[in-house]
């Protein structure tokens, strides 16, 4: 999954006009967060939560900031076989207050990095019944251009074609 994050990552880099020094790991401005973003990829240290059926699989529809200085998120859930729409707000995007997903345990959601222009990764740290699961969600914005039609899901490529690309014997370029 981290490859195919880093692949991602390096696909954008190279689509767009994505300056390293744009990129924002600390000391948010959280307001700038706000739009419509789509969901690109998810990681997880228990994959069967974020998988189709796992009550981790979300959707953020979009991002919008409230006057106090926090988030509030709007998402399509779609875990357990459960289909709805939610949202949470975040205190500053660093902490998930009682909302949709309290029935999940508890939850802390924290902004990774983000250029706000392109991209924004968020970390999700859950407990529930005193297991803890990390996630890893990255979004691209529909604002400069990057809508579904831009997208195009590495994780239906399959592993067969990466390691066909890494046989013996291949020569590489």
């Amino acid at each position: 999954m981290a490859l195919l994050l880093l692949s991602l990552w390096l696909s954008l880099v190279s689509a767009q006009d994505l300056n390293p020094r744009t990129i924002v790991r600390r000391n948010y401005d959280i307001a700038r967060v706000s739009g419509t973003w789509y969901s690109i990829s998810m990681a997880s240290d228990d994959m069967k939560r974020i998988e189709e059926n796992g009550d981790l699989h979300v959707f953020v529809q979009s991002i919008e900031s409230l006057e106090d200085g926090r988030l509030k998120f709007n998402f399509h859930f779609m875990g357990r076989g459960f289909r709805g729409r939610g949202g949470v707000s975040a205190c500053t995007a660093t902490r998930a207050e009682p909302g949709v997903l309290a029935d999940l345990g508890e939850n802390r959601l924290l902004v990774s990095e983000t250029d706000y222009r392109l991209f924004v990764t968020f970390r999700l740290q859950n407990i529930r019944n005193g297991t803890k699961t990390q996630v890893l969600a990255l979004y691209v914005c529909k604002t400069y251009g990057l809508g579904p039609e831009n997208i195009i899901s590495l994780s239906h490529q399959g592993r067969a074609r990466a390691l066909r690309r890494q046989q013996p014997g291949r020569g590489r370029s």
